[in-house]
């Protein structure tokens, strides 16, 4: 399923224009994307867990030359599925 899809599928189930449902799915990422970029974490009762995850800087090494290089530090985007998505799946 794609972002057009989920669009679609958001349409029908709520029955608003397509439009709309662009516009909510677009509101809703745009709020998980601001409080993660300001250290928040998200918290969808019985869907999951969004949160911001720190990777400090290491060194690492070129595989081709052996050469080690420095990888930086970066900020990453986790998901914790919740209990009621986890028993949907099994």
């Amino acid at each position: 399923m794609n972002k057009g899809d989920l669009i679609n599928k958001i349409a029908e189930s709520a029955g608003i224009t397509k439009s709309q449902a662009d516009e909510a799915l677009g509101a809703v990422l745009d709020g998980i994307t601001e409080a993660l970029k300001n250290d928040d974490s998200v918290t969808l009762v019985g869907f999951g867990t969004f949160s911001a995850s720190k990777r400090p800087a290491r060194a690492g090494r070129n595989p081709q030359t052996g050469e080690t290089i420095q990888i930086a530090a970066k900020t990453l985007a986790k998901f914790k599925a919740g209990k009621k998505l986890t028993d949907a799946l099994n």
